[in-house]
Parts: structure tokens; C-alpha cells; sequence
């Protein structure tokens, strides 16, 4: 593991997958402490391979497609997928603690499995081909495809991390990952310029539903951890990845390793570009508590249920079910 200034100064550390993966045991196990110990806050830095190249098509092409005329945009909307495929508008997605629509647009796509494959027959809206803007932007499949398909990766290599400091086998989560209704969301988030005050919620306190989260790259400044001391900046080292853990990692450790809860905040002038992947297990997986999490000083906390209904239960409650939005628009 390695700790930059900031990280020291900062209960968010920063870890090197890469020196995990090549590293004798030793090695390996400073690094399995070190995320552990980071993920107290639900967060931490994760040095990565990912192609910088990539990464700067993915970004641009995106910026290119928030910029489109708003008509344009509406296009690529998918009526029923509630917020898991194609492209939601501003003010629609809402913090479960909110009632206050947040100020962010979205487009979301994630890989498709084959027609006839069950997961595709009962969940169309998160197994079907994608929704991205070829028409306005030719290329564009092909290019956040391979960025969907290489973060997912990087998620998968991070589990194993995880998985050695819960008490299991190092590849315990790759088999929920196998079809895993993983979603990529890009998001834009205006320029608050002309609003009153100096600093404006974007998108307000949450935790992601998911198994763990990450961030490649933000164009902006804004992302902040909630912790005991209050708020604090997100602020990784150049060439980490922002990884938060969710709701469903929570439910399987039992609550030894909490949600990472944030928000987004607009901290300076200007708009701001992000894209997230949230890692999410096979919809049929059943979330059960680790028996290694379950001790007399952390006696079970949680029932079982399946990944696809807690996320039907989030869904609703952040406001995207179309036919019974939580919030009238």
C-alpha cells in the first residue's frame, strides 16, 4: 500500500491494485489492510491501469452528447426503464432522504446477454442491447462499450481485495459478478453560476445500492464523503479510481463494512462531467450476511433477500419508477 500526503491527512487512503496483484504476501496483505481499514469511510483510492486514452474518448464523446440540443437528447430516452438504460433529465433522480429532485442528467447503458437468455426474458430494461447516441455520434457504441467491459474488470480485481479481508476465498464475489446486471452512468451536472449563494447540491446525501462503486474520472471538483467529522472532499491521486462501497455490501458483511455515503456539491464555478460504474450482482443472487460477519459482538443484522428486489426497493424510493414516481414532477 502506499499513502500519498493527502491520503494521510485524509481518513481515505490510496491503494495500489496493481503492486496487490504482482506483490508477495506481505505485500498483499499490507494492501488488504489498508483497504479495509479505508473502507470505515465507505471509501478509497484505487491505483489503476486503465487506458488514459480510453478514458479521453469515453469523456469526450460524452461531453459531446450532454451538449446536444435538448431534443435531441430526449431521443435516446426508453420509456419503462426507470432510470437503467438510455437517458433521464434533470431534475428526476432523488436522493432517498430528499424531496428534492437533483440537478444532474444522466446517460446509462450496460452489456446485453443473448435473446433467450432468462436474465434477458426478466429484466429487459437491464439486460437488452443499449441505448447510446450513434446517430448524433457515430462510434460511440463501440468505444463506452470497452469502457463499461474494462471497469467492470477493475471492479472484479478490486472484490478480490475485499474478499481476503471478509474471511473468504479471494474469487467468493466472481461468480455473483458472472452476468451481473452491472450499470455505467454518465452524468452532467449544469453550471450553477447564476444561482444565488456560493455553493449549490448537485446530487444530495446517498449510498449507492450496489456492491461497490467506481469513479474513474471527474472533470470537477464536488464529490464529497460523509464521515464522522463531517464532510470532506473526494480528492484521489492522479491515476486512482474513486471506489465506494453500497447498500447490498453492507447487507452481505453484516454492517462491517458500511455504505459510502456522499454527495455532490457545486463548489466552484463552471458544469461538471463524471461517469460511475456501479457494481451489481446477478439479480437472482440472494443476499444473505457472510457467516464470517456474523459474531456475538456483531450479532445478524439482516434478513435475506434477493439483489433484484432490493434494488426494485432503492429504485423507487430515489424516485425513477415511472409509473409511481415517489415525487409528483
Amino acid at each position: 500500500m502506499t499513502e500519498s500526503t493527502s491520503a494521510r491527512q485524509s481518513p481515505i487512503l490510496d491503494v495500489d491494485l496493481p503492486a496487490f496483484e504482482t506483490g508477495d504476501a506481505s505485500n498483499r496483505r499490507a494492501i488488504v489492510d489498508g483497504t479495509m481499514r479505508s473502507l470505515a469511510t465507505g471509501f478509497v483510492y484505487v491505483r489503476h491501469d486503465l487506458s488514459e486514452d480510453l478514458l479521453d474518448d469515453a469523456y469526450g464523446r460524452l461531453a459531446d452528447f450532454f451538449a446536444l440540443p435538448q431534443d435531441r437528447k430526449d431521443r435516446y430516452t426508453v420509456d419503462g426503464a426507470n432510470g437503467q438504460t438510455g437517458y433521464t433529465g434533470l431534475l428526476v433522480e432523488t436522493a432517498a432522504v430528499s424531496d428534492v429532485p437533483d440537478w444532474k442528467e444522466m446517460l446509462n447503458w450496460s452489456a446485453p446477454v443473448p435473446v433467450g437468455h432468462p436474465l434477458r426474458r426478466r429484466f429487459p430494461h437491464r439486460y437488452g442491447d443499449p441505448t447510446l447516441p450513434d446517430d448524433d455520434l457515430p462510434g460511440t457504441t463501440e468505444v463506452l462499450m470497452e469502457f463499461h467491459r474494462v471497469t467492470l474488470d477493475l471492479q472484479r480485481r478490486v472484490l478480490r481485495i475485499l474478499a481476503l479481508g471478509l474471511g473468504v476465498d479471494e474469487g467468493f464475489f466472481d461468480t455473483m459478478l458472472r452476468d451481473g446486471a452491472a450499470l455505467t452512468r454518465a452524468l452532467h451536472y449544469p453550471s450553477m453560476d447564476l444561482a444565488p449563494g456560493d455553493e449549490h447540491v448537485w446530487a444530495a446525501e446517498h449510498g449507492d445500492i450496489n456492491l461497490i462503486t467506481a469513479l474513474p474520472r471527474a472533470t470537477a471538483s464536488g464529490l464529497q464523503v460523509k464521515t464522522d467529522d463531517g464532510w470532506i472532499a473526494a480528492t484521489p491521486p492522479d491515476g486512482h479510481v474513486i471506489v465506494n462501497t453500497g447498500i447490498m455490501l453492507d447487507h452481505l458483511t453484516n454492517g462491517l463494512i458500511p455504505p459510502g455515503i456522499h454527495r455532490v456539491v457545486s463548489d466552484a464555478p463552471g458544469e461538471r462531467h463524471s461517469v460511475v460504474q456501479f457494481c451489481h450482482p446477478t439479480p437472482w443472487t440472494m443476499l444473505a450476511p457472510l457467516p464470517s460477519c456474523v459474531t456475538p459482538e456483531n450479532p445478524l443484522r439482516y434478513p435475506t433477500i434477493s439483489a433484484s428486489d432490493r434494488l426494485e426497493q432503492v429504485i423507487w424510493e430515489i424516485n425513477l419508477v415511472e409509473a409511481g414516481r415517489r415525487l409528483d414532477d
